[in-house]
């Protein structure tokens, strides 16, 4: 079934085209990505699509009683109520429901099986009963508790104001509060910034399952290639849509450039050829009809055009002076933080040359202090820190304070590098997309994108053999992480970086290091290699793991398998609440019936209803016998993982 189309969408500003000729399609439980470079309209054609803004041109069709869920990038939530209250209030239907059958309930309290009015209170009873239980009125609180902890809200934060959040989780909440919702069509721009790489895998499990339909803009390749299967490009102001994940994508859109240069140079050669023959002929009498033959075979040819693609990428590379020694970093016993708060350790690793060492970890855990620690940008606490011979450093710092606000970008680059002409370093800045008057603009005017081109600018004119990068793909589009990508796989040095971006880990990293408070492990390999290697630790060590769940010491998988072992118990519980419910809801109706005076003279009806009655009577002790032994194992369950 098809949800929503967009015809020949068209968005125009003044005499400039943003994009035109936008044709989409999104079926039911579609899973749709929309990606292009930053700047050419993707969040522009989000609003169109849900209904927040119009088109210049074209349409937009759905279909009938959809319901559409848009969440922008980085929209937190302004609110005076608690994190636990702001979500219930997207149950307020349900709770109307519910309020509305405790008074049915009264009512029925007060009235006995013969009243005029029993039978309509009844039927008006059974009635929201089914729409209550429909609308999932016995499991709204439980998946509250399940969006909460998969977004890292504990429940010792439920009572915590909206307000008194920071930035980042007043987004995470604003992402559960929509998941809740469950509109047919969940809009999503950027879902994934300020989540860690727990969240993130939780989510995107949480979506692959979503009833819904989903279209999604993200830079994060990973959770692309983990949940969308189509994939609509916004390329050349126009929109080509591919079938798959985002690495199909990308192997797709080449082939077909790929097929597009071969047939488009192969016409040129046609053309070529018999415009030379044209040439060639069309003075001659003897040839001269043949000449105006290939003419009119020129004119009538349907001529493809050049392919060409938003090109317009970053394109450099790093560089050093000298090679460093061997051992590069070791770092022992360390432990960062401030003078009245630790943050971690004790933390110890090697870096050795050549290496391309990724440090993840949960947000908040000290990863950025760590590498302000080992520049002596912040004193450390205590633990040895010892670098290697030779080291050319090269620092990228994801918060951009090493930019001076004042400065031009041209001044930026040229202050550092006086003896370089300004031809030279106006082309260095035009390889980082910086052309024509761009290079006047001041570094507190530029975009957080911008900032970290021309940080990376700084850095491929210095020369450098050991880079250290803090979230170097932040604030990047995808083309550009993907240079950044190509640049350090050709960098000789050593590389050391914190990431959440667990594709760039896939592609770039040799090892990982997985930080916590208390210390490092050391996985070879890349991110998914890192996956393995902990899925099998977790595999040897599945004994200790119980101990663990005693005493509430639980990793986030365990967790989510005990949350989801408790939501079933509780599934079963709330199922046969309701079974008890809708028996004595039956039983009652029968005893109404036989209490009837034409009935109560009909032996042969009474005999009937009375043996309804007791087959309803001998189920009810069934159900209720299934409901205290489901209650005592939910009861048992909680004692046990507490």
């Amino acid at each position: 079934m098809l949800l929503l189309q967009t015809n020949n969408v068209e968005r125009r500003f003044g005499s400039d085209v943003l994009f035109h000729n936008m044709n989409m399609q999104i079926q039911e439980h579609g899973r749709t990505a929309l990606v292009g470079r930053n700047g050419a309209g993707k969040t522009t054609f989000l609003k169109i699509i849900a209904g927040l803004t119009e088109p210049d041109e074209g349409t937009v069709t759905h279909a009938r009683d959809l319901t559409i869920g848009y969440l922008a990038q980085n929209q937190g939530l302004d609110s005076q109520n608690s994190i636990w209250a702001e979500l219930d209030s997207v149950f307020a239907p349900l709770h109307e429901l519910e309020k509305q059958l405790h008074e049915l309930e009264n009512q029925l309290g007060t009235l006995t099986p013969k009243a005029a009015d029993y039978q309509d209170v009844l039927a008006s009873y059974d009635r929201l009963s089914e729409q209550f239980k429909k609308q999932g009125g016995y499991e709204y609180a439980s998946r509250m508790r399940g969006v909460l902890h998969g977004f890292g809200f504990d429940e010792d934060m439920y009572d915590t104001s909206v307000n008194a959040l920071s930035g980042g989780q007043k987004t995470k909440l604003a992402l559960a509060k929509i998941l809740l919702q469950s509109p047919n069509l969940l809009i999503l721009d950027e879902p994934t910034n300020h989540l860690d790489m727990g969240v993130l895998s939780w989510l995107e499990d949480y979506l692959k399952s979503y009833q819904g339909a989903l279209l999604i803009v993200s830079h994060d390749r990973y959770f692309l290639d983990r949940v969308v299967t189509d994939v609509y490009d916004l390329d050349n102001k126009t929109l080509i849509h591919y079938t798959g994940n985002y690495t199909q994508f990308v192997a797709h859109k080449r082939e077909r450039l790929q097929a597009e240069w071969k047939h488009y140079e192969q016409q040129q050669k046609e053309i070529a050829k018999l415009e030379d023959f044209v040439n060639r002929n069309i003075v001659r009498a003897s040839t001269t009809k043949r000449a105006q033959a290939r003419r009119k075979q020129l004119e009538k040819m349907d001529r493809l055009e050049r392919p060409t693609t938003d090109d317009s990428s970053i394109h450099f590379q790093f560089h050093s002076d000298h090679a460093s020694g061997n051992e590069v970093l070791d770092v022992d016993e360390l432990n960062i933080g401030y003078q009245d708060q630790k943050l971690a350790g004790p933390l110890s690793f090697k870096v050795r040359k050549g290496q391309r060492v990724g440090i993840i970890g949960p947000n908040g855990i000290g990863k950025s202090t760590l590498l302000k620690t080992l520049l002596k940008k912040i004193p450390k606490l205590s633990g040895t820190i010892k670098f290697g011979a030779n080291l050319e450093i090269g620092y990228y710092d994801q918060e951009q304070q090493q930019l001076h606000p004042e400065k031009t970008v041209l001044e930026e680059v040229w202050d550092d590098h006086p003896e370089v002409s300004e031809k030279d370093i106006r082309s260095l800045l035009g390889s980082f997309l910086f052309v024509g008057d761009d290079v006047y603009k001041p570094v507190s005017a530029l975009s957080g994108g911008e900032k970290a081109r021309l940080e990376l600018t700084k850095l491929s004119f210095m020369p450098i053999n050991f880079l250290i990068l803090d979230e170097p793909t932040n604030h990047l589009d995808i083309d550009s992480r993907e240079v950044l990508e190509t640049a350090i796989n050709e960098f000789d040095g050593t590389v050391l970086f914190i990431s959440h971006d667990r594709y760039f880990l896939n592609q770039v990293a040799t090892d990982i290091l997985y930080m916590t408070a208390h210390g490092m492990t050391h996985y070879e390999g890349n991110y998914d290699d890192y996956l393995t290697q902990q899925a099998k630790l977790e595999h040897q060590t599945q004994p200790e793991t119980k101990v663990k769940q005693s005493t509430g010491q639980l990793s986030y998988q365990q967790s989510k398998e005990t949350q989801r072992a408790r939501r079933k118990l509780q599934r079963q519980v709330d199922q046969l609440e309701n079974q008890m419910g809708e028996l004595e809801t039956k039983q009652a109706a029968i005893e109404a019936e036989m209490a009837k005076p034409e009935i109560a003279v009909d032996i042969a009806q009474l005999t009937d209803l009375q043996k309804k009655l007791d087959a309803l009577k001998a189920q009810s002790e069934d159900v209720e016998l299934q409901w205290t032994e489901a209650a005592e194992a939910l009861e048992t369950f909680d004692q046990e993982n507490p």
